[in-house]
């Protein structure tokens, strides 16, 4: 699911705004990134987001969209 997600960002930013990206990890880790320079796009299973807590990491940094 993780791939599919970051399939459609990756389809959308390059047809709505002409935007590439570069795509990292896997969907089988828990974890794909979605990275174009200035925003990045974070993708996890729920298992991961538990671990890593990525919003206590970066609880200053600007929440734009949150999806559970």
């Amino acid at each position: 699911m993780l791939d599919a997600l970051a399939n459609v960002a990756l389809d959308d930013m390059r047809k709505k705004f002409k935007r590439k990206a570069k795509k990292q990890g896997n969907s089988r880790d828990g974890w794909v990134v979605v990275d174009y320079g200035d925003v990045v796009v974070h993708l996890f299973s729920p298992d991961q987001r538990d671990f890593y807590n990525i919003e206590e990491l970066w609880e200053d940094g600007k929440v734009l969209l949150r999806l559970k």
